[in-house]
């Protein structure tokens, strides 16, 4: 199952996020989000956990717990939302007797 972790402290790194899970269950990968031209963390990650059971086990534990000085916000993640409507930018296309 994977696992959104949000209201991550800034400092927390993928290690970290890894370590408290792991108390848990196994954990497949544990990744924090980060800032793709400053480099710094986001605020929020992703845990995968192979075993659904131990998975919800972590959310209930988890989700509002302290970590850092911060308290998070954990739940199973959804798939991203893609953009209703398709490609903004055909919607607009026209002739020129559409532009006068």
């Amino acid at each position: 199952m994977d696992i959104y972790v949000g209201n991550l402290p800034y400092a927390a790194g993928d290690s970290d996020l890894k370590s408290l899970f792991e108390k848990h269950g196994a954990v497949a990968s544990a990744r924090v989000v980060m800032d793709r031209f400053s480099g710094q963390s986001k605020g929020f990650g992703f845990v995968e956990m192979p075993n659904q059971e131990e998975a919800i086990n972590a959310i209930k534990a988890l989700n509002g717990s302290d970590f850092m000085g911060r308290p998070l916000r954990v739940n199973e993640s959804r798939p991203k939302e893609r953009e209703r409507g398709g490609d903004r930018r055909r919607e607009h296309r026209g002739g020129r007797e559409q532009r006068w």
